[in-house]
Parts: structure tokens; C-alpha cells; sequence
């Protein structure tokens, strides 16, 4: 087996980590999570071990047996009180996803564990169905995609996503969703359905509109250029559709946010967002392996950015500022935002779903009624 070559004037951390990546995976390395008792560390044996190239990290997809599928939460920076994820982990591999700290609960690691090691709600249409048909269940936006994303790749097989849409469509609930995946359009035939009924809308998060960042940034989920595409035919097919610019990440993507809302706005979004770098828990030290493995003249003022924005922390997890920041750099932010808005007419007010058409399925033994 051929051994492994570093580029030439890699310091020391960079090549220990270098040694640890996986190719198509977005974490550098699989450190533990907060929760074990041990953490390991690459040794050398005495026999090159650690020059040797890693085998290619496959994805397993295990079951997850949990006995509720809608989430419920009260906070004031979203703009929804319930959500439903399909899937634990996700294998787009972001390297920046602030949902990795959850598999850390499964005694797994945040790192390489989240994006190869997923857990599916392979029942989640059918747990579904028997929660919105429960006595008292009053019908609000259900929100897709606001953990791990809904289309990442092991839906092209399994279909979960779609099997819930079509629950939602059948009972009349209304759903937004957000990906990064242009395997949304697959499920155009149900979107455009529950569009007109003024039951969806879709949001397209958009990182960066370079292909060798995205690649980097973002390993397994679609190219900027087919996210674009993905906002054109839903745009099209008459379903109302938004972008995200998410995250921004100081120093990094920051300059594109005219550009893509533009791109957007082009491809026939109606609506824009956006979302500073979050960086909770086991995330920054993962964060900080990629800038140093992907963008080493850069990291020291990706994070002194970041810490600029966050009153001389990495990240605070406070209402209000989690999403956006504080201070003069994350007031420029907001500014350069609602200017770019409005000159590409992405400034319309957010859409408000109807929940007043919702029809709860029937419980066991109820009389059909006749139509």
C-alpha cells in the first residue's frame, strides 16, 4: 500500500490531522464526544501505520425506535413550534453542522461518526398519522429539515421524507422545509399539490457559490449550481421557494451574500435569510481542525472574527444573538443584508401557511364520512 504524502510545508498539527481525514467526509478526525469516559489518539506502531492511507469511511444506516416523531420547541428565534427530522445524523458531511453535538447522546462522535453512523425514522409517515390524529391536536407549520436535512443521500432510497410529505398532504397540514439537497425537486408532484393549497414552502440553503469551497465546506451535499437549479423548478412549478445564506462564516463566505441572494433572486426566490456560524459545544474544535486542514492562512481570523461578533466568545447560545451576533462587524452583517434584500426584491413579507384546511385522520372504529 502506497504511503501518504502531505504537501510540502504542512506544519505538524496539520499533517496529524491530514493523517485522520477521510476523503469525501467533511470532519478532519472522530473525537469523542463530551459524554465518554475515554477519548483514543493516533499512534504510530513502529511500522509506518500512520503513513498509510485510510480506507474510504462507508455510511451505516441503523433504525432509530423512537416513540415520537414531531419535536416540540419554544424558541422565540424560530418562526415555528415543531419540527420533525427523519434522520440522526446527516451524511452531507457540513463541516460546520450544529447538530453534531446530538450524537454525542448515542455515545457516538460528532465528528465522522455524524455523517456515517445514521439512525431513520423508518416508520416516521405511519408515527405520523397516529399523532395528528390525537384528541386536541391543533395543526401549525411542521417544520423539515431544521436538525439534519430531509434529502441528504440515503433518502434517494428510503423515501422517508416523501412518505411523510404525502401524510401531510393527505390531512391538509401545512410544512416548510429546508435542505441543501436538489433532491427536493424529486417530490415536486406532492410540493406543487400542497402549494396550492397554500400548504408548503421550501427553503434552499445556500453556503458559498464556489464548487471547490462547497466541496470542501459541504462534501456530500448538492453543488451550488444544482441547489440554484433546484430553486428555479420549484420557483417554477409554482411552490413558493426562499434562500438561506447559511452560515455566514466571517472571513470566509461573507463577501458572497450580494452575490448569491442575487443568483437566488435570478433563479426565482421570493424570500432570503440568513445565519451567522454557530459554533456550540464539541463543533468549535471540529470547526477549527477543518480551517487549519482546509484553510490554514486563514484560520486564526476566521475565529477572531467569529469572536469579534460574539462579545470575545466563540459562540453564544443566547436568544437573539445565536443566529446573528452582536457588536459593530454583525451589525455591518445585518445592514449589508437588508440592503441586498431589497435591491434583488427578496424582501416580501414571509408567507403565512394555511392550517385552517387541516383534517385530522380517524382514529380506530370512527364512522366514514360521506363527501
Amino acid at each position: 500500500m502506497a504511503r501518504m504524502e502531505y504537501p510540502e510545508g504542512m506544519d505538524l498539527a496539520a499533517t496529524r490531522l491530514a493523517r485522520q481525514a477521510r476523503k469525501g467526509r467533511g470532519a478532519a478526525s472522530n473525537r469523542a464526544g463530551r459524554y465518554e469516559r475515554h477519548a483514543g489518539a493516533a499512534c504510530d506502531d513502529g511500522w509506518g501505520s500512520l503513513d498509510q492511507p485510510l480506507e474510504r469511511l462507508r455510511t451505516i444506516v441503523q433504525a432509530d425506535r423512537s416513540r415520537s416523531v414531531i419535536t416540540r420547541n419554544a424558541s422565540p428565534d424560530l418562526g415555528f413550534d415543531r419540527s420533525i427530522n427523519a434522520y440522526r445524523g446527516c451524511e452531507h458531511g457540513c463541516a460546520y453542522c450544529y447538530a453534531r453535538p446530538t450524537h454525542a447522546y448515542l455515545g457516538l462522535s460528532p465528528g465522522q461518526d455524524f455523517e456515517s453512523r445514521i439512525f431513520a425514522k423508518h416508520d416516521a409517515p405511519a408515527q405520523l398519522k397516529r399523532e395528528l390524529a390525537k384528541s386536541g391536536y391543533r395543526a401549525r407549520m411542521i417544520a423539515l429539515g431544521t436538525n439534519t436535512d430531509p434529502y441528504q443521500p440515503v433518502e434517494r432510497r428510503l423515501e422517508i421524507t416523501r412518505g411523510i410529505l404525502s401524510v401531510l398532504s393527505e390531512y391538509h397540514h401545512p410544512v416548510g422545509i429546508v435542505t441543501k439537497s436538489a433532491l427536493v425537486t424529486r417530490d415536486i408532484d406532492i410540493l406543487e399539490a400542497l402549494a396550492r393549497r397554500n400548504l408548503v414552502k421550501v427553503v434552499l440553503s445556500v453556503t458559498t457559490l464556489d464548487g471547490e469551497l462547497a466541496r470542501r465546506l459541504e462534501p456530500r451535499a448538492s453543488t451550488p449550481a444544482r441547489r440554484l437549479a433546484a430553486i428555479r423548478a420549484l420557483s417554477e412549478a409554482g411552490i413558493p421557494t426562499g434562500v438561506n445564506f447559511a452560515p455566514v462564516i466571517p472571513a470566509l463566505n461573507e463577501s458572497e451574500l450580494e452575490a448569491i441572494f442575487e443568483a437566488a433572486a435570478e433563479a426565482g426566490a421570493c424570500e432570503a435569510k440568513y445565519i451567522l456560524l454557530r459554533l456550540p459545544l464539541e463543533i468549535k474544535d471540529l470547526f477549527e481542525e477543518w480551517l487549519r486542514l482546509h484553510a490554514p492562512a486563514r484560520a486564526r481570523h476566521v475565529m477572531s472574527r467569529l469572536r469579534d461578533m460574539h462579545a470575545g466568545r466563540h459562540y453564544r447560545s443566547g436568544f437573539g444573538v445565536r443566529q446573528t451576533g452582536s457588536g459593530a462587524s454583525a451589525d455591518l452583517l445585518a445592514q449589508r443584508f437588508r440592503l441586498a434584500r431589497k435591491k434583488y426584491r427578496l424582501d416580501k413579507p414571509g408567507l403565512r401557511l394555511d392550517s385552517s384546511r387541516f383534517c385530522p385522520p380517524p382514529k380506530a372504529g370512527d364512522q366514514l364520512t360521506l363527501l
